[in-house]
């Protein structure tokens, strides 16, 4: 992705809208000092080179019954742009992975895995996260407890 340059107004709009996702233009011109159709213009321009990525509706996992967050170190045995790229691929395909980084440091990849309970990992991890590709071990560490949990992004 380009560099895209946001001036105040912009950045103004992205402020109201991770507080405010569900506002309307007529709501949120006045809020950022613009009339309807500049802001929407803005709006448009932010989502087509991808500043806004899309809209969600934010669930909460408990909720759902999915009480356990897991952080999977993965080690790899080779480092090829094959397995690489396939791993990524298993990876994005997981349900249960619901974050997957690749890493500097000792490992390789850092996953979060959302489950409704350590037995249900412990499956998922026998059955499927040992053999992703180029897997060669995997350091799992469970969250006590979630002290900040936020997709709001810095002002700058």
């Amino acid at each position: 992705m380009e560099n895209i340059v946001l001036d105040s107004a912009d950045r103004r709009i992205l402020a109201v809208l991770q507080e405010q996702p569900e506002i309307s233009i007529a709501e949120l011109a006045p809020l950022v000092g613009l009339s309807q159709t500049p802001c929407w213009r803005r709006m448009k321009r932010l989502q087509e080179v991808g500043v806004i990525a899309g809209r969600v509706w934010l669930l909460r996992p408990e909720a759902l019954g999915l009480t356990v967050n897991v952080f999977a170190q993965l080690k790899l045995k080779q480092h090829d742009e094959e397995t690489l790229e396939a791993l990524e691929s298993r990876a994005r395909a997981l349900p249960q992975v619901v974050e997957c980084f690749s890493m500097s440091g000792d490992g390789d990849y850092l996953l979060r895995v959302v489950v409704a309970s350590v037995s249900d990992y412990e499956r998922l991890l026998k059955k499927v996260m040992l053999h992703l590709p180029g897997v060669a071990s995997v350091s799992s560490s469970f969250a006590l407890a979630t002290v900040k949990g936020t997709t709001k992004l810095p002002p700058d």
